[in-house]
């Protein structure tokens, strides 16, 4: 029974040692060399331009279509407070429109004044 035993541990230290130099050859293997191809910081100032712009762009499209849906609002109510309301909306979505695009407009104007500020000389 004690030879048994003696057997069948050594077998799943064999086992155990083939399956972990397996699955280290393997993931050698299988691993592949990522380079980079940019700078962090022109990924970033890419990913920050496309998603400044598709943020500017949908906003002008809602504003549209709720400054339309403001007007239609204030001209088809029935009372005069319905309406004021519809106008104070239409105000609203103005500037937070204005808002919306001012920030890039800001960032727009502002980024190149620290253009070579962060080099070390």
């Amino acid at each position: 029974m004690k030879t048994f035993i003696a057997k069948t541990t050594g077998m799943n230290f064999y086992r155990g040692y083939l399956f972990l130099m397996a699955f280290t050859i393997t993931s050698f293997c299988l691993t592949t060399a990522a380079y980079a191809t940019q700078d962090m910081w022109q990924v970033a100032n890419r990913v920050i331009v496309d998603t400044y712009t598709q943020i500017a762009g949908i906003s002008t499209v809602l504003a549209g279509l709720m400054s339309a849906v403001a007007v239609i609002g204030a001209k088809l109510s029935n009372n005069q407070h319905k309406s004021d309301q519809a106008w104070d909306w239409l105000k609203r979505i103005w500037i937070a429109w204005a808002i919306i695009n001012g920030i890039g407009a800001f960032i727009a104007f502002i980024r190149p004044l620290f253009d070579g500020l962060a080099t070390i000389t």
